[in-house]
């Protein structure tokens, strides 16, 4: 039985930080690529960053590179995605995948909601 947690989203101000988390369970957390996707209101779903295995990360949404990183804790099966300077763009649901963790399958978390305003 996969899970994927999300937690840490919430309502921030422009300008301020958060640092979403996604506690895995259910296969082999070490073993595999993870990365997360944004979708905002009206939008289509854009992927945010991804993580190799092996830590490899990479952050691929324009508008979050020096702003945003990815990262993994593998003794805590949890993966990170550490959010800075948000800004109003930034408000969207954002969700945690397994690459290939369902059985070659990709699996998504439920995810958690971030809104930046003032």
């Amino acid at each position: 039985q996969i899970q994927l947690a999300e937690s840490g989203g919430g309502l921030v101000q422009p300008g301020g930080s958060l640092r979403l988390s996604c506690a895995a369970s259910g296969f082999s957390f070490s073993d595999y690529a993870m990365c997360w996707y944004r979708q905002a209101p009206g939008q289509e779903r854009e992927l945010v960053a991804t993580i190799s295995s092996t830590g490899g990360a990479t952050v691929h949404a324009v508008s979050a590179k020096g702003r945003f990183t990815i990262s993994r804790d593998d003794s805590l099966s949890t993966l990170y995605l550490q959010m800075n300077n948000l800004q109003p763009e930034d408000t969207a649901v954002y969700y945690c995948i397994g690459i290939g963790v369902l059985h070659g399958m990709d699996y998504w978390g439920p995810g958690t909601r971030v809104t930046v305003s003032s």
